[in-house]
């Protein structure tokens, strides 16, 4: 199994783990996972949220991490998953 199998594997239990989780996230916590997955998904579509002031912390999320390349956003995203439930 290559390296980009295994993280493809660990970032889709990740998602996984993260949309099978009832409690709400700490909103920074929410904010690097919208980021981390938005870069490691391709997705471009902007923040859409009916609330300007979610939008902006949105854009603002995605400028931070807009020079990341997707394996880079997707191990993020995993370790960012893994950090919060370890805590826990």
């Amino acid at each position: 199994m290559t390296m980009n199998k295994d993280l493809e594997a660990d970032f889709k239990a990740a998602v996984e783990r993260v949309n099978s989780h009832q409690e709400p996230f700490p909103a920074d916590v929410l904010l690097r996972l919208y980021a981390y997955f938005k870069i490691a998904t391709r997705d471009n579509n902007g923040p859409g949220s009916k609330t300007p002031l979610i939008n902006a912390f949105k854009a603002n999320a995605l400028f931070q991490v807009q020079e990341m390349d997707t394996n880079e956003a997707k191990q993020n995203y995993v370790n960012c998953v893994n950090k919060y439930f370890n805590s826990l």
